[in-house]
């Protein structure tokens, strides 16, 4: 399982010569969208945060956003699976975080985690299917059990997603907040959306995990979705609500200023931390070191 790297353990060079230099990074996949049919809660994004990627200077690098799984279009069917987020180029190790996994419905297993830290998507109420495997941590399971037939929980970057029982869904698995890129308030990553039950209830329905999506009740309530460019999970839903959609990924670069080219395609506006330079990437693009 995933978990947080040291940060600032190496170094980054004097700044601003014709070398190499390094970078701290931070690459969350797309959360997916949780189910429909007394559901479970859909899987949040990989998470991958660590220092020491050495870029070469003057050298292009790919940027790629995960999308977030949509909602199922019609009832009793699973979530989708989110998108996998990619850091590539010259002489690094590609960095993928893969796309979480849907939420199951009541008929159909939660589906697992992509590759590289993946989470699964929580399983259905009232039925025998199983939870969603992560590369990352799993989906709650559920319990084949009236009253509630409660939905599990999405597995979460930093957790497996909670169980769902006979009396309520379960709540999606916790995320991260990331020293790395934060410079004020924080904002968690990849929560795994929570279960929805089968009454009308909001009590008995799973919270998602931070920044993930709440799950539905009964015949009224729809799922939320996960926030958008966290890579959170999407909420279950009874039905006929649909389910929450996954929350977009996203990637960030932290380097030293006096390393920053200034040259990059659809980067967020930069921010600084002290001699330190943070980007945010919240659609596809790239960085030329």
């Amino acid at each position: 399982n995933m978990t947080q790297f040291g940060y600032r353990t190496l170094g980054f060079g004097s700044g601003g010569g014709a070398g190499p230099y390094d970078v701290e990074y931070l690459v969350v996949g797309g959360g997916a969208s949780g189910g429909r049919g007394h559901a479970g809660g859909g899987g949040a994004g990989g998470y991958l945060e660590a220092t020491g990627l050495t870029l070469t200077r003057g050298a292009a690098y790919t940027i790629t956003v995960g999308g977030g799984g949509t909602a199922p279009a019609t009832t009793d069917n699973p979530g989708n699976d989110g998108n996998n987020s990619i850091l590539s180029g010259t002489g690094i190790t590609t960095q993928t975080a893969g796309g979480g996994g849907g939420g199951a419905d009541s008929v159909n297993n939660g589906a697992d985690g992509l590759a590289n830290n993946g989470n699964g998507g929580g399983a259905g109420g009232n039925t025998t299917k199983g939870d969603g495997e992560g590369t990352g941590y799993d989906g709650g399971s559920s319990t084949y059990g009236a009253p509630e037939y409660g939905g599990g929980g999405g597995g979460g970057g930093g957790a497996v997603g909670v169980n769902g029982t006979s009396a309520a869904g379960g709540d999606g698995g916790a995320g991260f907040t990331s020293d790395i890129v934060e410079t004020g308030t924080d904002v968690t990553y990849a929560g795994g959306g929570g279960g929805a039950c089968y009454r009308d209830d909001p009590n008995d329905a799973g919270a998602g995990g931070a920044g993930g999506g709440g799950a539905g009740t009964g015949n009224n309530g729809a799922g939320v979705a996960g926030t958008a460019n966290t890579g959170s999970g999407g909420g279950g839903a009874h039905n006929p609500p649909t389910s929450g959609a996954g929350g977009s990924g996203t990637v960030f670069l932290r380097m030293l200023t006096a390393n920053y080219s200034g040259v990059e395609t659809n980067g967020e506006t930069p921010t600084t931390d002290g001699d330190y330079t943070i980007i945010q990437w919240k659609s596809t693009g790239s960085y030329t070191a």
